[in-house]
């Protein structure tokens, strides 16, 4: 008896869903992520109203779609087009896991000059499937405004254009050093709280994707990133004058000293609390 107590408990540890949603930009659209680990969970009969994209990370699903069947695997990506019946189930006793997100259609057409058709709904790409996952982690941890209009519209424009029936616009961007360097300063001057990518784009007669490629080709990355890294480098100067990290979080535009923490590390290499202690020892 204690042995089948045992096997209900861990069973139930394995099911799991918890909904995060991240904010495209300052004031902008939500967008709802899920995360799910499921043992035996059935979905029934239904539909979204979004484009539902799926990235499998462990175990396979089987998804009833169009009169046919799925079978997902790690790294495989699933889009289900809006309005679309579908269910979903274990494939296997082990059950499955996967990362979900339910983009708007508009947010598949940034970058096309059509709304994307895709013929397959089971796609193989890896490249695009851990670039996926790995946003999805990280904006469930922490949803930054800038973070996930600079990442999520980003990638589910390559989804449309690599496999999509839809026709890619032009991805040549006139002026394109100066696109870059007017978005670096008004990110600059505006830190602590930026505004938004659409926002931006419309002030320079410019598409959200065409902001952000005039942006990544010139300053070799995207725009949240060169903001935390700016951010980092005024939090240096706090640090080096005896602030404490908590306090410096608030002072250069970081949601709380965890996010703080996340970005100097990968800067720099330690945390905050470390690199002050150094600076204080070397003074």
């Amino acid at each position: 008896m204690k042995s089948d107590r045992t096997d209900r408990t861990v069973r139930a540890v394995k099911e799991e869903a918890l909904w995060t949603r991240a904010t495209l930009g300052r004031d902008g659209p939500p967008l709802d992520l899920l995360t799910a680990r499921f043992d035996r969970h059935r979905y029934a009969p239904h539909a979204h109203e979004e484009f539902t994209v799926g990235v499998c990370v462990g175990g396979a699903e089987v998804i009833d779609y169009r009169g046919g069947r799925i079978r997902t695997g790690p790294g495989s990506i699933v889009v289900l087009a809006p309005g679309e019946v579908h269910t979903g189930g274990p494939a296997a006793c082990d059950g499955y896991a996967y990362r979900a997100l339910y983009p708007d259609a508009t947010l598949l057409t940034e970058g096309t000059l059509s709304p994307p058709h895709f013929r397959e709904p089971l796609l193989d790409d890896p490249e695009l499937a851990a670039a996926l996952r790995a946003a999805h982690t990280e904006l469930s941890a922490c949803p930054d405004p800038l973070e996930a209009e600079s990442r999520l519209p980003w990638l589910l424009t390559a989804l449309a254009r690599r496999h999509s029936t839809a026709r890619p616009v032009s991805d040549r961007v006139p002026g394109a050093g100066a696109v870059a360097l007017a978005v670096r300063d008004r990110l600059a001057d505006e830190l602590l709280a930026p505004p938004s990518l659409a926002d931006l784009a419309a002030d320079l007669g410019l598409s959200r994707y065409q902001l952000l490629r005039a942006f990544r080709t010139t300053m070799g990355m995207p725009p949240y990133a060169w903001l935390a890294q700016h951010r980092v480098n005024r939090a240096r100067g706090l640090l080096e004058a005896g602030h404490r990290p908590a306090e410096v979080a608030g002072l250069v535009g970081f949601a709380d000293q965890a996010h703080l923490t996340r970005w100097f590390r990968r800067v720099l290499g330690v945390t905050p609390a470390a690199y002050r202690a150094s600076v204080a020892g070397a003074a």
